[in-house]
């Protein structure tokens, strides 16, 4: 809450999306922030879903169900939708971030162990003023090659500053089901 960068990086089922999406409605409702920007990247998992039909709401939408499942969790369906509908709530796929700046604003990067590098460099630096950046991922599970993600060498690199937040998440984290806990530390 204190700082306009954090990264959470940390294993699955630590609420890392959903304390994110909190912090961003409650900054919404706060009026600290006038928009939320959640980007994710397009990058399937391990599977190829082809052409997906729609406009670009339409198309992000299954890469985008955590957010929307948080979002209507903190905000009910109604308000949702109506944010949605009026920009309050932009969807921003990585690939289409270039060149923004970014003013009052809570961005969600989430799933951000799909990036690559220079890809999270390009997010980061679209940071405006009287905003808020919230960078999410598990770099033990990355759909990309081995060593692409740059989420681990993003997070190592920024731990120093005094003003960006980087927490790290552990297996006693989780908050699923505690099968998933106790699976993690073995698989």
């Amino acid at each position: 809450e204190s700082r306009p960068l954090t990264v959470a990086v940390g294993p699955a089922g630590t609420g890392k999306t959903y304390l994110a999406i909190s912090a961003a409605v409650e900054a919404l409702d706060a009026g600290t922030i006038s928009r939320i920007i959640l980007s994710r990247p397009a990058v399937e998992a391990g599977e190829n879903l082809g052409f997906l039909p729609g406009d670009m709401r339409e198309k992000l939408d299954p890469y985008l169900r955590p957010l929307w499942d948080a979002l209507n969790d903190r905000m009910g369906a109604k308000r949702l939708k109506q944010h949605l509908d009026d920009g309050t709530i932009e969807i921003a796929p990585v690939a289409f971030m270039r060149g923004r700046t970014l003013n009052n604003s809570f961005v969600l990067i989430d799933e951000a162990q799909n990036c690559t590098y220079g890809q999270l460099k390009m997010l980061l630096t679209r940071l405006g003023w009287h905003s808020t950046m919230v960078i999410t991922g598990d770099p033990d599970q990355t759909d990309l090659l081995p060593e692409m993600s740059g989420l681990a060498a993003i997070a190592q690199r920024l731990e120093g500053f005094e003003d960006v937040s980087v927490v790290r998440l552990g297996d006693t984290d989780v908050v699923r089901h505690p099968l998933v806990g106790r699976m993690l530390s073995v698989l």
